[in-house]
C-alpha cells in the first residue's frame, strides 16, 4: 500500500509540474468562449465599465458555435483586483480578477489562465490513479490477496475510473464547444463525484439487491428465520432506499438564493459521498472475495489447516464442514500426485458448550476415514475462533518447521476473511475455497463484508470522515 501511495503521490507531482509549464507558457493569456448570441454582431471589443483599464483585448474571433476573446492583463496589481468591462452590443458584463501573478479569473464563467490544462491534468490524475489501484490489486499475490488494500483498491478504482472518464467527457465537449461548457460544469462534477457515480452505479446496485433478495428467500426456505439469515434482505432494503434517497436529494427541483443553492448542493454531495463509500468497500469486498475464493495456491505447501465449525450431535460432519475437510483431502492429493510432496493437515477448532467433542477431533476422524494417515494430522483443539484458528495453528507449525508454506480450506465465501485473520495472526497463508449452495453464500458473504468493516470500525469511520469532508469542502467552495 505504501508503493501505491508513492506512485500516486508521483503522479500527483508530475501533473502539478504540467499545469505549472501549461500556465507559464501561456504568459497571463486567458481566453474566454462567449455564445454568438451573447456577443452579438458588434464590433470591437469589450470596455472598462467604470473601473481601469487593466486588460488588453485582441480582436473578437469566431470559434465554432461562439466568439473567442483573448486577453492579457497590461499592469500586474498590487493586489488581486476585480475589474468590469462592457461589451459592445451591451448585452453581457465581464466581470474579471486579476492577481498579482498575472492569472484572469473570469467570475461568470469560473475559467481562468490555464483552466483547460487543470482540467486535463484532473482528467489523468483520476483516470492514472484508477490504473494504479487496479495494477496493484491485480497484482497482489500470495498472502497479499487478503488485505484491506484488496478491498480498497478495487472498489475504489471503479470511483476514481468512472470520475476520470466523466472529467474526460468533460474536456472533450469543452474542447469542441467552450461556449456551452464552462468551467463551473467541472467544478460541479468534481464536487458531485459521488452524486454521479451513485447515478451511473444505480442499475448494478439494483440488480445485487435483487439477486440478494432472491437468493435470501430461497434460503429462508432450507433454514429457520432468524437475524443472520435475513441480512441478504436488510442489505438489499437498505441499499435500495439509499441509493433512490440519493437520486431524489440529486435531481429533485430547487428555487432560492445562491447560497442556499450551495447549501442544499453540499448536503446532498456529502450524503452521497458518504454512501458511495459503502458502495466502494461493498463492490471492492465482492471483486476480492471472489478472486480469494477462486484463488489456488502453488503445489507446494507444507500444511494445510482447516477451519472448522459446528457439527452434528453424533459427531458427523455437515455438508459445510465436510465441504472444507474434502477440499484439504483433494488438494493434498493433487499436490502429491503434482510433485510429489505430502502435506500435513491441520483441523483447527476447539470445542463449544454444546459440542460432543472439540470441532478438529471430529474432522481428525473424517480424514481418517478418507484415507489420510495418522501422521499427516496435526489436531489444533484449543480455538475458538477464526483468528485462533490461524494463531493457534501456527504455534504447532511453527514448533515443526520454520518458514513452512502454508494453506487453508475453509468455505468460498470465508476465504477472503480468513485471509485477513491469517495476516494478523502472523501466518502468512493462501486460502482454498470449498464450495456451498448459491442460495446460502450471498447471505454468508454478507456476513463476512459486516465483518470486515466492524474489524476495523475505526479506520473506517475516519477515512469515511475525510473524504466527507473533503468533497463537503469542495460543494461549499465550487458548487453552484
Amino acid at each position: 500500500m505504501k508503493k501505491l501511495g508513492v506512485q500516486i503521490a508521483l503522479l500527483a507531482a508530475v501533473l502539478l509540474l504540467f499545469c505549472v509549464v501549461w500556465r507559464l507558457c501561456l504568459n497571463n493569456r486567458y481566453t474566454v468562449y462567449l455564445p454568438a448570441s451573447v456577443y452579438g454582431q458588434a464590433e470591437g471589443t469589450p470596455q472598462p465599465d467604470e473601473s481601469e483599464d487593466l486588460l488588453h483585448f485582441d480582436a473578437p474571433e469566431e470559434a465554432g458555435h461562439g466568439i473567442r476573446l483573448t486577453m492579457q492583463p497590461t499592469e500586474l496589481p498590487a493586489k488581486p483586483t476585480t475589474v468590469y468591462y462592457q461589451f459592445p452590443d451591451g448585452s453581457h458584463i465581464g466581470v474579471y480578477r486579476i492577481s498579482p501573478h498575472g492569472t484572469v479569473y473570469d467570475v461568470i464563467t469560473g475559467g481562468f489562465t490555464g483552466d483547460t490544462g487543470v482540467l486535463a491534468a484532473l482528467t489523468l490524475f483520476f483516470l492514472g490513479v484508477a490504473v494504479l489501484m487496479f495494477l496493484h490489486f491485480r497484482n497482489a499475490r500470495g498472502p497479499a490477496l487478503y488485505s484491506y488494500a484488496a478491498v480498497y483498491t478495487a472498489g475504489f478504482s471503479l470511483f476514481a475510473g468512472i470520475t476520470g472518464l466523466d472529467l474526460l467527457i468533460l474536456l472533450v465537449r469543452r474542447l469542441t464547444n467552450p461556449a456551452a461548457h464552462t468551467m463551473y460544469s467541472v467544478y460541479q462534477a468534481v464536487s458531485g463525484a459521488g452524486s454521479s457515480f451513485l447515478f451511473l452505479t444505480s442499475p448494478l446496485i439494483l440488480a445485487f439487491a435483487i439477486q440478494m433478495i432472491v437468493s435470501n428467500v430461497a434460503l429462508l426456505r432450507h433454514e429457520r428465520p432468524r437475524l443472520a439469515n435475513v441480512l441478504g434482505i436488510l442489505s438489499a432494503v437498505l441499499m435500495l432506499s439509499g441509493a433512490v434517497l440519493g437520486i431524489r436529494l440529486s435531481s429533485r427541483p430547487f428555487s432560492g438564493s445562491e447560497e442556499e443553492l450551495r447549501v442544499v448542493n453540499t448536503i446532498t454531495n456529502v450524503y452521497c459521498t458518504a454512501y458511495v463509500y459503502f458502495e466502494c468497500m461493498l463492490a471492492g469486498s465482492i471483486i476480492g472475495g471472489i478472486r480469494a475464493a477462486k484463488h489456488r495456491p502453488a503445489f507446494d505447501r507444507d500444511y494445510i489447516v482447516i477451519l472448522g465449525c459446528r457439527f452434528r450431535k453424533d459427531g458427523t460432519l455437515t455438508p459445510l464442514l465436510k465441504g472444507r475437510c474434502d477440499a484439504a483431502v483433494q488438494f493434498r492429493k493433487d499436490q502429491l500426485a503434482a510433485i510429489g510432496k505430502e502435506a500435513v493437515l491441520v483441523p483447527s477448532g476447539g470445542q463449544g458448550p454444546d459440542e460432543t467433542m472439540p470441532e478438529s477431533h471430529a474432522m481428525a476422524n473424517y480424514l481418517l476415514s478418507c484415507g489420510v494417515p495418522e501422521e499427516a494430522i496435526r489436531r489444533e483443539d484449543a480455538s475458538r475462533n477464526t483468528y485462533e484458528n490461524m494463531s493457534f495453528s501456527r504455534r504447532i507449525i511453527d514448533a515443526e518447521r520454520e518458514n513452512a508454506a502454508v494453506a487453508y480450506a475453509t468455505t468460498n465465501y470465508h476465504v477472503f476473511r480468513s485471509g485477513v485473520w491469517a495476516r494478523l495472526a502472523g501466518l502468512p497463508a493462501e486460502g482454498i475455497g470449498s464450495r456451498t449452495k448459491w442460495w446460502f453464500w450471498p447471505n454468508a458473504f454478507m456476513r463476512e463484508c459486516v465483518g470486515l468493516l466492524k474489524n476495523r470500525l475505526l479506520q473506517e469511520i475516519i477515512l469515511l470522515a475525510v473524504m466527507v469532508l473533503f468533497f463537503g469542502a469542495l460543494s461549499m467552495l465550487l458548487s453552484l
